[in-house]
């Protein structure tokens, strides 16, 4: 173990706990500000909480990964993904805000919008995405670490876990905010040294569209059929699970107008575009250098073997900044669907009571994710799957904002059956076999081997068609009952 990257760790992690720590000194948080924050945060922080809070350290390895065996045409989709992914809530976050404007969750406007049954699937589909979001944080820095250091797994994911967890659980979510904040001032920087130092190292543009002409050209091919096709998987997986991230729904609240928060979503995805495509440029590097045997860590491979040290230990400390920008977003996400049912069915507890009870479901959320991270396991099946779930739940879950005439029971049918559509035709664990190409009939249909693109397009699609039917037999929701059952935690202490 190199005690070297043991420090960097340990004094990187420390900065950014300080600067949450000491935010928190001496403030008082009620119930909304470490749920909510409701209407409080201005523009500019707004945005580059999201850029922050949506970066997280999968940037260092997916993106690469992409470019370095889809091409550049995949990555061009992972990036107008993780856009559109934003820029989405443009529109949504509209809506709720008009219809709901007291709201704190995804999952309250499930069950007072479609009641118990579509409230249980998007309780559940968040919880997965999130839970899974955040061990895979944890574990790819602590895989990083030790593919850089040799330091052991339970170190890393314990000294940023618990940096994190410090400030946190005190502050909640405005103290995610104003930590993200100062993030965003190193994370968008260090990117662009780490890119720029890296691009000279190589020897410049030219040298890296040669070197890959020679080595793959399809990489750089922008009519690549497979590139595409990956590209439109990446864009229906990170739109459908984004809706269901509850750090999202919390920004939609928290801008002090709706101006603020359509600009903020509006500015965060333009500024991600370029963040992904020179991300994932790292990939095109690792090919060139054959540094990439292992695409998935192919930025990391890149770094370790073919740059100076001096961009390695940049690029460990944006990964560690960019973990602890996610995490705390994850944590305080999760701990507020919590508590927002804890006020939902007892709507007279104590405030003090409510913040106690926030605090140790974070305490206890992120000791499971270090736990989990240790081990080391991977979770990228997990995390497809989770994206599958999510966007076959999307639209019928969205739906209900905008049309009165969509019951609970519809939504959760349609979901249904775009999971089990969008099931039948995903890959195994080998990704050579789909579960309808186990079927005689289906055996020998090549687009039926294991494609990720069918599956996704599939169980989305489905849910599209599917329902609208429902729009000519369901009977109209009132949508003002939204405004009048969802209220603030200050207006359910004072009821």
């Amino acid at each position: 173990m190199d005690i070297t990257g043991l420090g960097l760790i340990i004094i990187t992690t420390i900065i950014f706990s300080l600067i949450g720590i000491f935010y928190t000194r001496k403030k008082h948080f009620t119930v909304e500000d470490y749920i909510t924050s409701r209407n409080k945060i201005p523009l500019w922080p707004a945005t580059l909480s999201l850029v922050a809070s949506a970066m997280g350290a999968w940037i260092l390895f997916s993106p690469a990964e992409t470019a370095a065996t889809s091409g550049i045409v995949a990555l061009i989709g992972y990036a107008l993904g993780s856009a559109s992914a934003l820029f989405i809530f443009i529109w949504i976050g509209h809506q709720i805000r008009k219809l709901m404007p007291n709201g704190h969750a995804l999952t309250e406007y499930a069950i007072h919008r479609y009641g118990k049954g579509m409230y249980i699937f998007v309780l559940l589909i968040t919880i997965f995405y999130m839970g899974v979001y955040l061990t895979a944080e944890l574990t790819g820095i602590a895989q990083a670490a030790q593919m850089a250091y040799g330091i052991p797994l339970i170190f890393t994911a314990a000294i940023i876990g618990l940096g994190t967890l410090a400030y946190t659980v005190i502050g909640g979510f405005e103290v995610s905010v104003f930590t993200d904040k100062i993030q965003s001032w190193f994370i968008i920087p260090l990117l662009a040294v780490i890119f720029i130092a890296s691009l000279f190292f190589v020897g410049g543009i030219d040298t890296v569209i040669d070197k890959t002409n020679a080595v793959n050209p399809e990489l750089l091919n922008f009519k690549s059929f497979s590139g595409l096709e990956f590209a439109l998987t990446l864009i229906i997986a990170i739109v459908g699970a984004e809706i269901f991230n509850q750090g999202n729904w919390q920004r939609v609240y928290a801008a002090n107008s709706e101006k603020t928060m359509k600009k903020s979503f509006l500015y965060a995805g333009l500024i991600v575009i370029p963040i992904i495509l020179f991300a994932g440029i790292f990939g095109i590097f690792a090919v060139d250098t054959q540094t990439a045997e292992v695409p998935s860590v192919a930025l990391f491979t890149f770094l370790i073997k073919a740059a100076p040290t001096w961009i390695l230990i940049a690029g460990i400390v944006l990964a560690i900044i960019l973990v602890m920008s996610t995490t705390d977003t994850l944590l305080n996400g999760l701990v507020s669907l919590f508590t927002v049912d804890i006020v939902r069915l007892k709507p007279q507890i104590h405030e003090k009571k409510i913040l106690s009870i926030a605090r140790w479901i974070t305490v206890i959320l992120a000791c499971f994710a270090i736990l989990i991270a240790t081990k080391g396991y991977s979770v990228l099946y997990l995390f497809l799957i989770a994206d599958l779930v999510c966007a076959a739940a999307a639209f019928p879950t969205i739906l209900g904002l905008f049309s009165k005439k969509y019951s609970g029971k519809s939504a959760v049918i349609s979901t249904i059956i775009g999971i089990v559509a969008g099931l039948l035709f995903f890959p195994d664990q080998s990704f050579t076999k789909s579960v309808v190409s186990y079927l005689p009939f289906f055996s020998n249909i090549p687009f039926l081997q294991g494609n990720l693109f069918y599956s996704f397009l599939i169980a989305s699609l489905i849910t599209i068609v599917i329902s609208p039917i429902f729009l000519y037999t369901d009977k109209e929701f009132d949508f003002s009952k939204l405004n009048e059952n969802v209220k603030t935690f200050d207006q359910n202490k004072n009821a």
